[in-house]
């Protein structure tokens, strides 16, 4: 079964190829500029009973020619049956749209990493009738980021990097610099690469170490007392006694208790968490609306 941290890891391309032209530098191949980068089918399936689907496959094309396919596979550990399946995704794939292809595999461990490098070959004993390179991306290669101002001039890669090292000692750091980073974004940037990072982190510690700096939503450097903090407490404070003197009201109204546009306003008005919880317990006992605020004087 296909994880969500494993989609994660692929579809990223798919979503911000932008990511293309940071990561083909990391690998030393060429990218031309301006190209053109087109999401395919990954179905590599023929008229038969077995089903073959790559995680994502990119066709990129440069302004001046020379197109070419961008096999992406996600993979989490060693698998022996890959040696087969990426040499007839490859041949496949190059058959079908008439294009050279290139394969990449992302991994977000070492180990698998080294090993999904290769090259793996198809043959007999001495004499190798196919061999398959593939281009590797893993915690060896992709930069940690750990200064805000470079994770804000390239998001996508700063996410990239953040998913890649989830398992990295630093990874806590790595995702505060990302967060730091997402405080100065746009507004529609900040719930995708939140909710990337949230699936694509998996069962991992570093998910919820996420999940906490994501919280705090518009303020990553919390109790320093920042402008953004301020502006984001205030509102959680609002939208919380909102919601208690919402409790209050509805708990007199269910239990019949009639409310003067007075009172309401007075409940309303209130912004003091702890008075609202405290009408709240009495809402649940007094015979009048008036005997909520017998103890205020």
């Amino acid at each position: 079964m296909v994880s969500s941290r494993h989609e994660a890891a692929h579809r990223i391309f798919q979503e911000r190829p932008e990511l293309l032209a940071p990561v083909f530098r990391i690998l030393d191949v060429p990218l031309p500029k301006e190209a053109a980068v087109e999401v395919l089918t990954p179905d590599a399936t023929e008229i038969r009973p077995l089903e073959r689907r790559v995680d994502s496959v990119l066709r990129v094309v440069p302004p001046d020619g020379g197109s070419f396919l961008l096999a992406i596979e996600a993979q989490g550990r060693r698998d022996l049956d890959k040696t087969v399946s990426w040499a007839y995704y490859l041949s496949y794939m190059a058959a079908k749209h008439e294009l050279p292809v290139l394969l990449l595999v992302v991994c977000q461990d070492k180990k698998t990493a080294d090993w999904a490098a290769g090259p793996f070959r198809i043959g007999v004993e001495g004499w190798t009738a196919l061999s398959v390179h593939p281009l590797v991306l893993g915690p060896g290669n992709v930069p940690v980021i750990l200064d805000p101002e470079e994770a804000s001039q390239d998001l996508t890669l700063a996410a990239f990097s953040a998913l890649t090292h989830g398992r990295d000692p630093n990874a806590p750091a790595i995702l505060k610099t990302l967060a730091q980073a997402l405080a100065k974004a746009d507004p529609e940037s900040r719930p995708y690469y939140s909710e990337l990072l949230e699936i694509g982190l998996g069962n991992t510690p570093a998910r919820d170490v996420w999940r906490k700096l994501m919280s705090v939503v518009g303020s990553y450097f919390p109790g320093r007392g920042t402008l953004v903090e301020e502006t984001f407490l205030k509102g959680k404070a609002v939208g919380e006694a909102v919601g208690g003197a919402r409790a209050v009201l509805r708990t007199l109204e269910n239990r019949g208790i009639r409310t003067s546009a007075e009172i309401r306003e007075r409940i309303t008005d209130c912004t003091d968490i702890k008075t609202l919880d405290h009408w709240l317990d009495r809402a649940m006992t007094v015979s009048t609306a008036n005997e909520l605020f017998t103890e205020d004087g």
